[in-house]
């Protein structure tokens, strides 16, 4: 078994984290995490995203306001280049900073860690999606001064945020200065006009991104009143942006406004002479628009338009536009602890799951046909790329709480189809080949053998697309724009394998490609590949006879335009029938890869933490050569196709891998639940699903800082329901086995099957199925095996003899070894040694620090 954090089940700092089903709430502010705490304060929609820094600036650990999709390009430099290798970087840019209100009282600036706060609280609020911050300042020449602030990314509006600061002098009377500001702070300097600063204090620009000249080119910028704007256009990429602002301002007392602007800066200053008890209320509302293509004159001609609309309503009224939005999500969404409100142990898990779920909504509400990036709209980790994450841990929980969301996602993944197509004709490949990182639809990962390799991202969204189109019942969809990406994603498989007679049989093998654990790589019939392919194969058949039968109109355009015949589609069928599927019969696990076995076992139990993850303290050639994982690949598997294998056999593959997988990555954790809560091994299940669940609030992998992990977020929700609840919908039919939690009195969520919303109620005797709204159509499904119908006004109450098969304890930390293989040898462990530097260091110790959910 990997090295589990050990995370209790209330593992945060109570005195300063408040327990709150609803809200996280800071109660003191520590310099030490402030790059965390931008993180989990930050305010997004899946377009637009701004970290929590401060409205005044300062400290900050990375400074962030980032625009789904907007990025630069750079030409990767290869050391030694090959055919085929990405040609184009593509980076996220940090899009012009408008969430800067500077204040100033007797012109001493308030900045955090060098004021003097009486108090202080800063709440997000998971019901409106509102940051809030009040405290008390006590100024140097002894003021104290109530400044209260609120931070908002519309849902509703997509292009639009919200700010409010309030300044009450509590005693005296004082001049008030409200600097707010549009910065660019990719290019130019910070606040106090400081270059080395203007990213935040914790990030580096020698090492910020591979750009040496400016990103950002001034082309627009104007401060009148009541509006500033900045507009700039990408060197490479010819991507546009335009910011801009309004402001109103309400106080009894008189003041004036200045305003300034330039390249980089444009800034509406009001300066106040402010009397004791009076109230200062200034409002920000912005407008980010961006192109592709467009101009940035046009642009602001967008931003115009949308605050010439947004002037007619108050701050009071986005606010409610915004709960009224948040409160659509979670009647979808939610996902409660039954008994939570009696146990504050539970309420600290019911709000670390509303937390995860909140961040969901925040990556991918207003993605509208853009991709979700790894991090969000949270972060510049992963470069702002988006990768195989979504279809497996994110579309999911869209697919069915949001379908609407889910489509818009996938509407992204069709639209990317000539660049895949482009792609695979790189590679020498018929159909098409999805890039394995990416933002505008190229390739950008330039290590190929963790990256382009990765070739079942192909299979990955067909897996999304048609669980999609099944749970939905959205066949339009498929006929659209689905059946194209299945044709050419089964014509890649087609053409990458080939037929080989093996051991009496003839079989249809992959060679040459890496599965999802990225310590193993380029080899031959990766499990978790072959299977996937051969989904994607079998989808592909069934939805062309789909099509043929019930569309036969539509079929003829399709087959005309994609060019597709009987024979090839055929072709396909018996390429899924006989796939390869590695199994050993000595040991009676399903191996890897064809060679997986050859290698020694890596002793995970005698590594000690100082070498962990593997990754920063070993050449990649070192942990090719064990048995070791990064994440779950085989057990993936398991979930994803778990008709395909039995009970048994899943426990058996289970046994075998977690022992050896690190969990280095993220995406392991809630796939390692899910399968441990299916065979039995509910204790391991649920310390699993507690280290996905606090990966971020409590930066379990140490680099938050750079954003949520939205995979690990998804899988928190599929942890809850196809691990928990025991939900499945192989075959397009809906089916709960559930595996409750000893701990837990019970738990509650919803689920969309087809035009139905359906309320799921699990407690340790007994499940029941309502629906809640939707079609008055009854829902058929299975639970453990009988078939039940469910419909409006007429639930079911189905009683539980169990949580199914229940194994106390923990898997056995050392790795299964003395098994033999075919060849007659012997499966030994080992630790591999790094070698000493001569000051005592071991070698790969001193080394940067990055992202290790993707990169080798």
């Amino acid at each position: 078994m990997r090295n589990l954090s050990g995370v209790r089940p209330d593992p945060m700092d109570h005195s300063r984290f408040t327990v709150d089903p609803w809200r996280l709430v800071e109660t003191d502010v520590d310099q030490g995490d402030i790059g965390l705490s931008e993180t989990l304060f930050a305010v997004a929609n899946g377009y637009l995203g701004m970290r929590g820094n401060p409205e005044e600036g300062r400290p900050s650990f990375a400074h962030g306001t980032f625009v789904n999709g907007f990025h630069e390009t750079w030409p990767i430099k290869h050391a030694e280049h090959a055919f085929g290798f990405a040609k184009t970087g593509q980076t996220l840019v940090n899009a012009p900073d408008a969430k800067v209100l500077k204040l100033y009282i007797d012109d001493e600036p308030l900045t955090f860690g060098s004021a003097d706060l009486e108090s202080y609280e800063r709440v997000l609020d998971f019901r409106d999606g509102v940051l809030r911050r009040s405290l008390i300042w006590r100024t140097p020449s002894g003021k104290r001064v109530l400044i209260e602030s609120t931070r908002m990314v519309s849902m509703a509006q997509r292009h639009l945020a919200v700010l409010s600061l309030e300044v009450t002098l509590l005693n005296g009377s004082a001049p008030v200065v409200v600097s707010s500001q549009i910065l660019n702070r990719q290019d130019g300097r910070d606040e106090y006009h400081m270059r080395e600063t203007a990213m935040g204090a914790g990030v580096d620009p020698r090492k910020a991104s591979a750009f040496d000249e400016r990103v950002l080119l001034p082309r627009m910028h104007y401060a009148t009143d009541p509006r500033m704007l900045l507009g700039f256009e990408c060197a490479q990429s010819g991507m546009t942006i335009a910011v801009a602002a309004d402001h109103r301002v309400t106080t009894p007392d008189p003041y004036e406004v200045v305003h300034r602007a330039e390249d980089d800066l444009a800034k509406t200053v009001f300066r106040v002479d402010a009397t004791e008890g009076n109230t200062l209320r200034v409002e920000k509302v912005i407008a980010y628009h961006t192109s592709n293509s467009v101009p940035v004159r046009e642009l602001a001609d967008r931003c115009d338009r949308t605050l010439d609309r947004a002037a007619r309503y108050s701050v009071a009224d986005f606010h409610a536009e915004q709960r009224a939005w948040f409160e659509g999500f979670w009647r979808a969404s939610d996902v409660e602890i039954l008994g939570a409100d009696q146990s504050t142990e539970l309420t600290a898990l019911q709000q670390a799951i509303r937390f995860n779920l909140f961040s969901l909504a925040q990556a991918t509400a207003r993605v509208d046909g853009l991709g979700v990036p790894a991090k969000g709209v949270t972060g510049s980790g992963y470069e702002g790329h988006y990768f195989w994450d979504t279809e497996i841990y994110v579309v999911p929980f869209l697919t069915y709480t949001q379908p609407d969301v889910a489509r818009n996602v996938l509407h992204f993944r069709s639209v990317m189809l000539p660049h895949a197509r482009q792609r695979a004709h790189e590679m020498a490949q018929k159909g098409a080949l999805y890039p394995w990182r990416t933002i505008n639809g190229e390739e950008a990962s330039a290590y190929y053998a963790a990256g382009t390799a990765q070739m079942h991202i192909n299979a990955d969204i067909a897996y999304a697309l048609m669980k999609y189109v099944h749970a939905s019942g959205d066949v339009g969809f498929l006929v659209r724009e689905g059946i194209e990406i299945l044709v050419e994603t089964s014509r890649m498989w087609a053409d990458l394998g080939f037929w080989r007679h093996y051991k009496g049989a003839d079989e249809f093998h992959i060679h040459g490609v890496t599965g999802p654990d990225e310590y193993t790589t380029v080899v031959n019939n990766n499990l978790f590949t072959n299977v996937m392919a051969r989904f994607n194969l079998e989808q592909s058949v069934d939805a062309v006879n789909l099509i043929r039968e019930q569309f036969p109109a539509e079929f003829q355009r399709i087959a005309a335009r994609l060019d597709l015949t009987d024979d090839e589609v055929a072709e396909w069928s018996r390429c899924a029938e006989g796939m390869r599927i590695p199994f050993d019969e000595g040991l009676g696990i399903h191996p890897q890869d064809d060679s997986f076995l050859d290698r020694e076992v890596w002793d995970l139990s005698a590594t000690p933490d100082t070498l962990r993850p593997l990754l920063l303290h070993y050449h990649p050639l070192v942990i090719y050569r064990f048995q070791v994982l990064k994440q779950a690949d085989v057990v993936l598997a398991l979930f994803l196709q778990g008709d395909r294998f039995s009970l048994e056999e899943k426990r058996a593959d289970f046994e075998y891998y977690d022992p050896i997988t690190t969990g280095d990555s993220t995406l392991s954790a809630v796939v390692q639940s899910i399968v441990a809560a299916e065979v039995g091994y509910h204790q391991v299940a649920f310390q699993y699903f507690l280290d996905a669940l606090y990966v971020d609030l409590m930066n379990l992998h140490g680099n938050t800082v750079d954003g949520m992990h939205i995979a690990s977020t998804g899988g928190v929700w599929s942890a809850l329901v196809f691990g928990f609840m025991g939900m499945r919908d192989h075959g397009a039919r809906l089916s709960f086995d559930p595996r409750l939690p000893v701990q837990w009195p019970g738990l509650r969520a919803r689920v969309r099957w087809r035009a139905a919303r359906m309320l799921l109620e699990l407690t340790q005797d007994r499940l029941q199925i309502s629906v809640e709204d939707g079609s008055d159509e009854p829902v058929p499904l299975l639970v453990r095996g009988t078939a039940y119908s469910v419909k409006r006004g007429e639930p079911i109450v189905v009683p539980l003899a169990d949580q199914g098969p229940r194994i106390d304890g923990r898997i056995q930390l050392h790795p299964q070894v003395g098994g033999t293989r075919p060849d007659g040898s012997t499966i030994t462990a080992a630790v591999p040694h790094p070698v000493p530097h001569i000051d005592g260091q071991v070698d790969g110790g001193e080394v940067p620090v990055f992202d290790t959910d993707h990169h080798p």
